[in-house]
């Protein structure tokens, strides 16, 4: 199927796929955390409001959202999800009066790696130099 873009220069495709790890890398070992329940992890999540019965469904959404991103196929769908759960996130942070800096910086590297990396989103959104 013609897509009517050229192709991604290597460079591009290596920076979109360096700034996808970043994020990624964080979201699994998080997710993995979240699965451990060391107390720390359980003490961040009853700041944020959440009992500890949750952490097995936050580390499992977390780990299931960032394998579907890491998937070329999928890794459109996968950052519609991330951007969900990072969403979830940031009103997190805003109900108990903390700045949402770290979803927005991770929620913001998911896409622009993704820009870089998927050519299709280029007709999505068209920047323009």
């Amino acid at each position: 199927m013609e897509t009517g873009t050229a192709p991604a220069s290597k460079g591009k495709i290596v920076t979109g796929w360096t700034l996808s790890a970043l994020p990624s890398v964080m979201l699994l070992f998080f997710g993995a955390l979240a699965l451990a329940k060391p107390p720390a992890v359980i003490q961040g999540m009853e700041h944020l409001g959440y009992p500890e019965s949750r952490a097995l469904v936050v580390g499992i959404l977390e780990i299931a959202c960032t394998i579907i991103y890491l998937i070329p196929r999928t890794s459109v769908l996968g950052a519609v999800l991330l951007t969900g759960y990072l969403g979830g996130a940031t009103a997190s942070h805003v109900r108990i009066g903390e700045p949402p800096i770290m979803p927005i910086i991770v929620a913001g590297l998911i896409w622009l790696g993704l820009y870089l990396r998927e050519e299709r989103l280029h007709k999505l959104l068209p920047f323009r130099s």
